[in-house]
């Protein structure tokens, strides 16, 4: 799926950037020591480490190192590629016995775990121009000369939009731009309605699934989705063969399932879908979408949207077609139908572990999907292929003597592109068993060329910024986190950088931690961090690839890879070493190395965005207020072209915010309580802490993140309890943060913004009491009487 993977707090980095950022490193290094400090040599100081046990830990990464070769990489994807892999094809199972063998091969008590989840294909898909001149859409990709796997046509399906409706429909056409809620207000300033109207959007601006979603909202009955050359296309740079991006007949497919509400099989929301599982009838089921979806290529799409007239699209409507934008509706008619087999088919989750030694009940869970859309050698298994290559170097440190402490579980996920199907199965079939011992799970889905690219739960966050200092770039050989830092500098001065990215200087430049950005969804880490509330992260490197022209087309193959994503396979094994080291840190330490002042810095930053949005909302209301009353919009507008002025908007209420104030200023508290209480028992190598107390203290540490959770959930969608994380309900992936508060103040719903200010700053006092405990296990005071009730 990889969506998630566009949410950075970064826009992507072109080749222009990336070369300045060589040219200025050294320049950078100098002006900024004091930030740069941590560099890729060993510190001989880790978070959660005795000093004596840090050396041997950083002795074990080195040889972890040494057993990743780029050639294994290479080798598996070329095979895992080599035929459509898509859920239900022959060789998305034949992958995942290869996985299994391999993990078998390598020591791994492996096995496969199925399950039976609702998966319709095309049966029959037509879309064409009926007037004012007929046009068939071509639904398949030509081959591409140079692209040996493009050729294949045995067992590729056509492009489509999983889990859009059925539908015979003929109607007229109108243009939504990027079909987001603010089109619809430009629809309605335009006094264009799609009542009864099938929609045509191109990609961005939000996730696909939002877009038949509002359209149907509107009153359309169907959805046309295209990919603009100026998203991927010849606008960004040359297009495959001669350079990475989308080509003239290149088609994003995807899923349309509502995953803001929850993932997994839309027929079984909260439990496993196992064979004999109560399924709810589809028409019930809230994920599926009730309107006809089909994807085109730019190629099909300038037939019709150079086909419709009405009025003349906004500037920032307008595409790099070579055409005028028009919105239409008018002369254009277009024919739309798509018929699915409505199966349930078997999914193939692979499942691997190598049990700890002493603490066997705490979990680590790593995992990457091995299902595409067709070849997918970018997505997924360009990071399918780096997880493979961590578990044969832990079965290589099996052999030399090496021992894991606790139990690793690696996992190769089945039917993510669908919508999360094959990991929120299984981590709701195990989710109480899951919640007692998982500690961490770690994610990655592609992975490209370029800079480390990193989110998950902000208590991590000091860990990542712990491992990347020691993990070497290889195209500059400082380490991976200086040329994170050297790119925010250089992108926070960029002419289109927005606010936040201009704050990050003074956070780098202070030496604190890099930020780690928010998750939202649109990878296998949602069930586990947003229903579950295990701490998560996710990482994977990019930036500097041309991979995502090719996204979710026949184009995502071997071929293009090996050509414009990571030629030498040399970040493949770059994450390898990040996740690995990641996992061993975890693996191997006395105390589990959680950081907690970054989370409540991160909280504090959350907060003021709320007061700014709430703030700026004000402001902008009374301005709009002024110039409606002043008929100023009448009088500025050309009255030829029927532009409306904007409704008046609701006056923004006074919202009490001091319970979530007085939350926040506890959890800084707290934190910083804790994370000294750390720094003191672990200059002093732990001594006086008994054995059962620092295991009462990792139980306590294990279970932080579910204090995160609330039973209700999510406003209209319970089955997303964390508080503090969550994808938009109308942005798709994008994360939300505190997202209760967030969207119920975005959406001018003042009670229930009220309502979530309580059961927010709830949760985060539930947090503050669990590490409140933790610390006081660091401290000879007390510790006895705590002990006994920290794990309550």
């Amino acid at each position: 799926m990889a969506e998630a993977l566009a949410l950075q707090t970064l826009p992507p980095y072109n080749s222009y950037l990336a070369t300045m950022i060589i040219r200025i490193l050294p320049i950078t290094l100098a002006l900024f020591s004091s930030a740069l400090a941590i560099s890729a040599e060993p510190t001989g100081k880790l978070l959660g480490y005795k000093e004596s046990t840090a050396a041997q830990e950083q002795a074990l990464e080195q040889r972890f190192d040494e057993q990743l070769n780029p050639a294994d990489l290479q080798t598996w994807l070329k095979q895992l590629s080599s035929a459509p892999n898509q859920v239900g094809s022959p060789h998305d199972k034949a992958n995942a016995e290869f996985i299994l063998s391999k993990f078998k091969e390598w020591g791994w008590d492996a096995r496969i775990e199925m399950f039976d989840v609702l998966y319709p294909t095309p049966r029959k898909e037509t879309l064409e121009l009926l007037t004012p001149h007929k046009y068939v859409a071509r639904l398949r990709e030509p081959p591409i000369t140079g692209d040996s796997t493009s050729a294949q046509t045995q067992g590729v399906l056509p492009a489509y939009a999983i889990y859009g409706a059925d539908g015979n429909v003929t109607a007229e056409l109108v243009y939504v731009n990027y079909g987001m809620p603010d089109d619809y207000d430009t629809l309605k300033r335009l006094e264009v309605s799609v009542e009864g109207k099938i929609v045509i959007a191109r990609y961005g601006g939000g996730w696909r699934g939002l877009k038949p979603r509002l359209a149907d909202e509107h009153g359309a009955i169907g959805c046309i989705i295209y990919s603009d050359p100026s998203e991927d296309g010849y606008r960004e740079g040359d297009v495959y063969p001669r350079g990475g991006y989308r080509p003239e007949y290149g088609i994003q497919r995807g899923s349309v399932s509502n995953v803001a509400l929850y993932s997994g099989d839309p027929l079984t929301p909260g439990i496993g879908s196992i064979k004999d599982a109560p399924r709810l009838s589809r028409e019930n089921a809230k994920t599926l979408m009730r309107i006809p979806v089909i994807p085109i290529s730019y190629g099909d799409a300038k037939q019709f949207l150079s086909a419709l007239d009405g009025p003349i699209a906004p500037d920032h409507w307008r595409g790099n077609l070579p055409i005028t934008y028009h919105v239409g509706p008018g002369k254009a008619r277009v024919h739309l139908q798509v018929v699915s087999d409505w199966n349930r088919e078997t999914i193939y989750d692979v499942i691997a572990t190598l049990r700890g030694s002493d603490q066997p009940d705490q979990w680590l869970l790593r995992g990457n999907h091995h299902d595409a859309w067709v070849f997918g050698a970018w997505d997924p298994l360009s990071g399918q292929v780096a997880l493979m290559a961590e578990a044969k170097a832990f079965d290589a440190l099996l052999k030399q003597g090496w021992k894991p402490k606790r139990t690793l579980v690696y996992t190769s996920w089945d039917a993510e592109e669908p919508g999360l199907l094959g990991s929120t199965e299984w981590a709701e079939t195990h989710s109480d068993e899951l919640q007692k011992k998982a500690v961490l799970y770690v994610n990655s889905d592609t992975n490209g060329r370029g800079f480390l690219e990193a989110g998950g739960s902000h208590s991590l966050q000091h860990l990542v910024n712990e491992v990347a200092s020691g993990i070497p770039d290889p195209e500059t050989k400082t380490s991976t986190l200086d040329r994170l830092r050297a790119k925010l500098l250089v992108s926070a001065t960029e002419k289109d950088a927005k606010d936040e990215e201009k704050k990050l200087p003074k956070i780098v430049a202070s030496g604190a931690d890099v930020p780690i950005k928010a998750l939202g969804s649109g990878s296998d880490f949602t069930p586990f961090f947003q229903h579950l509330g295990i701490a998560t992260l996710s990482l994977e490197y990019g930036g500097e690839d041309d991979d995502e022209g090719i996204y979710h087309s026949a184009y995502d193959s071997y071929d293009h890879y090996i050509r414009f994503g990571d030629p030498t396979f040399s970040y493949g094994v770059t994450l390898a070493k990040t996740i690995g080291h990641t996992l061993l840190r975890m693996e191997e330490s006395d105390v589990f190395p959680f950081q907690f002042a970054s989370f409540a810095e991160t909280i504090g930053r959350y907060v003021e965005n709320l007061n700014t949005l709430r703030n700026k909302m004000r402001e902008e209301d009374a301005n709009q207020a002024k110039l409606l009353d002043s008929n100023a919009y009448a009088l500025a507008e050309d009255p030829t072209k029927h532009l409306s002025p904007p409704e008046k908007k609701s006056e923004v209420p006074a919202i009490d915010f001091s319970p979530l104030d007085q939350s926040l200023k506890r959890l800084k508290e707290s934190a910083a309580g804790y994370d000294a209480a750390l720094q003191s028992a672990q200059a002093n190598g732990f001594q006086g802490i008994a054995p059962d107390r620092i295991a009462s203290l990792n139980q306590l540490l294990q279970g932080a993140e579910q204090r995160l959770l609330s039973e209700e959930g999510l406003p209209g969608r319970a089955w997303y309890r964390h508080l503090v994380y969550a994808p938009g309900m109308n942005t798709g992936y994008e994360a939300k943060t505190l997202p209760g508060i967030l969207e119920a103040i975005e959406g001018r719903r003042w009670d229930e913004a009220k309502e979530y200010v309580k059961r927010t700053a709830s949760v985060l006092n539930n947090y503050c009491d669990q590490i409140d405990r933790a610390a006081a296990l660091l401290q000879k005071q007390g510790a006895d009487k705590t002990a006994q009730t920290g794990s309550q």
